[in-house]
């Protein structure tokens, strides 16, 4: 048996919440506008520290995207903070015109995304906010793994000059680096150490990393080496880090807590593609169906997305792809 475990932080919100404190105690043009999501999005403490910093605009996420993109506009380093299930649907108009395509660098958090919502279902399900932000020019899209990636992606995004989403779940998350590594948005950052090569390529994002770094060690103990990477920003796309672990890997496994089209995945097989390099591949995420209701942790149980799953995904891969 592997041991698995290691130190547990906060959940990423509580480190939103904590980081724009911080901040905002020196700067007063760091405001919050919340879609009657203060408690879900964790800055209660926020608005009690600082009431003239926040506003409420209640449940209307058209509404909020606008009025954060008008106060963008005016000069003010604004969080647009909402469940990205509703935010990403319901304000994706506003995002594409009054955010990216009029320039205004609103930081647009979704909260509680991926299955976060768990039995709550299909409708408070986000698998498809990674989609279509990318299909939308002039929009970056970061998904902090752990504690340390949120809050550096945090401090990054105040002076950031485009439009931003940041992606968030809601349960605790484990430490990732015994080293705090360089952070920075747009560059991938490589969580196992550095070998020559590699049997496994194990790129995931956002809160998956922490499951397929576990299914690295796991592997190891099979005697198998792998390369993680946490690839916390989907745009900008780090190629160069990507290109560099396929290369030195025999297989490729992307994971997501993302529907299986339009995320990770794709964007690592249309990069692959392009580039003429080949390698078995398998893209681990929400696969195009109803999907089951449970807790996360049941969802990605039964969708392969636990380090056991991958682990197993992993080992089949590898057989098929030596043969």
């Amino acid at each position: 048996m592997v041991d698995t475990k290691t130190s547990m932080g906060k959940a990423n919100l509580d480190v939103l919440a904590d980081t724009l404190i911080d901040l905002a105690k020196n700067d007063r043009d760091i405001l919050i506008a919340t879609s009657d999501s203060r408690g879900s999005g964790r800055v209660t403490p926020f608005a009690e520290k600082y009431p003239q910093q926040i506003v409420e605009i209640g449940i209307a996420e058209q509404n909020l995207v606008g009025v954060c993109a008008g106060l963008a506009s005016a000069g003010k380093k604004v969080f647009a903070i909402s469940p990205a299930c509703f935010l990403t649907a319901r304000g994706l108009e506003q995002i594409k015109n009054d955010v990216a395509y009029s320039n205004n660098p609103v930081k647009v958090v979704g909260i509680s995304a991926g299955v976060s919502y768990g039995s709550l279902g299909t409708t408070h399900h986000s698998l498809h906010d990674f989609a279509v932000l990318q299909a939308i020019n002039n929009i970056d899209i970061v998904a902090p793994a752990d504690n340390y990636e949120t809050a550096q992606a945090v401090k990054a995004s105040i002076d950031h000059p485009r439009p931003l989403y940041i992606r968030f779940g809601k349960k605790a998350m484990p430490d990732l680096y015994d080293v705090k590594p360089v952070f920075e948005i747009g560059k991938a950052i490589q969580v196992t150490p550095v070998r020559d090569e590699y049997d496994i390529a194990l790129l995931a994002i956002g809160e998956t990393v922490a499951p397929a770094r576990d299914a690295g060690r796991l592997l190891e103990a099979k005697g198998l080496t792998s390369v993680v990477l946490s690839i916390h920003s989907l745009r900008p796309f780090d190629e160069h880090a990507v290109l560099d672990a396929v290369t030195r890997s025999k297989v490729v496994i992307t994971v997501e807590e993302h529907s299986i089209h339009g995320g990770l995945g794709s964007r690592v097989a249309s990069l692959l593609m392009e580039k003429g390099l080949y390698r078995p591949m398998h893209i681990v995420g929400i696969p195009d169906e109803h999907i089951i209701t449970g807790s996360q942790t049941e969802i990605f149980s039964h969708y392969g997305l636990s380090a056991q799953g991958l682990e197993k995904t992993a080992l089949d891969l590898l057989d098929k792809g030596t043969k």
